[in-house]
């Protein structure tokens, strides 16, 4: 019974899906579809607009060709001229020392440093003079005895050729003579020892170490002090191969005629100071480790003490900056180094405003321009702004010039770009 009722319930007819609801939403889209297309035809089109592309804008500068004259920069330690240890050439207690004796203490030339107790070399100069006085008296003597042996010999008849050379006693006047050199050596020996027991500045100085001091003995050999000279002072300068050709500098055995000035300078306290200085020499010799040459300035007067100038004081060993007038090259061109390019290359724009890339051949540059014997088309002008791809010919726009007005299509241009696209 179960089974008849199951198979009668699966004999019923399936409900059907009208066939209008399918096909209207279909027909809506067909027609909304028909009436777009339509739309968009007889709709007018709009007139086409030419697209406009800005020419890059840069910033641009004469290039003008004139006389340079170069500055070659340094910058090293200032050096003495001379600077001397003075050593003791006698022995003995030092009994005087110069108030100004003191590390910074200045002396003029001729000046008494310190003196040793000279008490034992006046004694010796007392003696040495007294031997020369009785070698003296010994001479007369020999003199008045040759004068003697002499009249005695021609008392004989015979001429004093004749006579043998004892019996004039020429020997001993000979020694007598030789004895009178001797002692007038000794006294100067011990003239110099006893001017030796005061210790004199040998020029204008100033002290850079003190080794002894009042009533210390000191024997011969015995260093004193430190000393070095102020009425100028040198700086050693490196300058760079590249530089050396640029520099006025004589041969080693030429006498400079001209010298290039220097311009010393450096910070203190805030405030730049400045000196002026001149090449003097330079040493003929590269430096092995660095390859760098070695010029030599002169800052005379460093400590303003010798002269009325009211210069601040350069001391020894100072570290400066030096700027050093070269020669003067003619006929180049000076180009700013932010408009170089690579390592040789600038930007240049001809009176259409095209771009042209040239490369050039750097004479010597420094850190704000490059310097170069190159030439450039007539009209021609540097570019000065930095350009994220150059390509050779291409228009530019100058900063500060009248720009060209971009052309403006025609009615029929534009009718035929219409005609086209349909």
């Amino acid at each position: 019974m179960m089974n008849s009722a199951v198979e009668n319930n699966n004999k019923k007819p399936r409900r059907m899906i009208s066939l209008r609801l399918v096909l209207t939403p279909i027909a809506i889209i067909l027609v909304a579809i028909i009436g777009l297309i339509i739309f968009a035809f007889l709709s007018p089109k709009p007139a086409k607009k030419p697209v406009i592309i800005k020419a890059p804008l840069v910033e641009v500068k004469n290039i003008a060709r004139q006389d340079v004259g170069f500055v070659i920069a340094s910058q090293g330690s200032v050096l003495p001229r001379t600077q001397t240890d003075l050593i003791s050439e006698v022995s003995g207690q030092i009994t005087f020392v110069n108030e100004k004796f003191n590390v910074g203490g200045f002396f003029t030339q001729g000046e008494v440093l310190l003196s040793i107790d000279d008490i034992n070399y006046q004694v010796a100069l007392l003696q040495a003079q007294s031997q020369l006085d009785a070698a003296k008296a010994v001479l007369i003597e020999e003199q008045a005895r040759k004068d003697q042996a002499e009249d005695e010999w021609l008392l004989t008849g015979r001429a004093l050729s004749e006579a043998p050379v004892l019996a004039l006693r020429l020997p001993q006047l000979q020694k007598a003579k030789a004895d009178i050199k001797a002692a007038k050596a000794n006294v100067i020996g011990a003239e110099v020892k006893l001017a030796r027991t005061k210790i004199i500045v040998p020029y204008d100085a100033i002290v850079k170490e003190k080794q002894v001091d009042i009533g210390q003995y000191v024997s011969m050999g015995s260093a004193l002090t430190t000393i070095f000279a102020v009425d100028y002072a040198e700086v050693r300068l490196p300058i760079k191969p590249r530089d050396v050709g640029f520099l006025n500098l004589p041969k080693i055995n030429a006498k400079q005629v001209s010298s290039s000035t220097v311009d010393i300078y450096y910070k203190l306290n805030g405030t730049e100071h400045h000196w002026a200085s001149k090449l003097t020499r330079y040493e003929g010799e590269v430096d092995s480790r660095s390859r760098v040459h070695y010029v030599i300035a002169q800052i005379d007067d460093p400590y303003s003490i010798l002269s009325p100038s009211k210069h601040q004081e350069l001391r020894i060993g100072s570290f400066v900056n030096a700027k050093i007038s070269g020669k003067e090259v003619k006929d180049i061109v000076t180009i700013p180094r932010d408009a170089l390019h690579g390592a040789n290359k600038v930007y240049l724009v001809d009176q259409d405003n095209k771009l042209h890339i040239q490369e050039i051949s750097p004479l010597r540059n420094d850190a704000t321009y490059v310097y170069s014997h190159d030439t450039f088309g007539a009209g021609f002008r540097l570019v000065t702004t930095q350009m994220e791809a150059p390509v050779e010919g291409m228009a530019l726009r100058v900063l500060g010039e009248p720009e060209n007005p971009p052309k403006v299509p025609s009615e029929e241009s534009i009718a035929n770009v219409q005609g086209d696209d349909e």
